[in-house]
């Protein structure tokens, strides 16, 4: 799934779409995207100016953008003007190494089960086969009133 399927599906724009494509998905069951980590990221210039990290949760937003493609995809459908995707949980989080400028994060989410529009995901990331934060995250879809 290219950038242009991926912004059909996601309400995120710049700077907040952390996911540039995805590489695999299997409906309802794991997805595989990857976010290119840049220097013109707007958040390095503060985070930290003399050695730029990518920060922790900005990584836990990308697994969770992933994590609504696969939800989206499960139930055939994207985000909408009346309905909402929130984080609402999250679990045994652990960071395992810095993202820098120049690396390849690649998301891996694996949906462990969904009810009543809430969704729990097994998420990890990693560079270059290398862990980089591993997580559980719960999401819920809420309609606007």
């Amino acid at each position: 799934m290219d950038i242009y399927k991926i912004l059909t599906k996601l309400p995120h724009r710049y700077p907040f779409l952390l996911v540039d494509r995805v590489l695999a998905i299997e409906k309802g069951k794991t997805i595989k995207a990857l976010k290119n980590v840049t220097i013109n990221e707007p958040f390095f210039p503060g985070h930290f100016p003399h050695r730029p990290v990518m920060p922790g949760v900005l990584m836990l937003e990308a697994l969770a953008q992933a994590a609504a493609l696969l939800a989206f995809d499960a139930i055939d459908s994207g985000a909408t003007d009346d309905m909402v995707y929130y984080f609402a949980g999250m679990e045994g989080v652990r960071f395992k190494r810095p993202v820098e400028p120049g690396d390849q994060l690649i998301l891996n989410v694996e949906l462990l089960r969904m009810k009543a529009g809430i969704f729990k995901f097994k998420t990890s990331a990693t560079v270059d086969g290398a862990l980089a934060v591993e997580a559980e995250l719960t999401c819920a879809m809420r309609k606007i009133a």
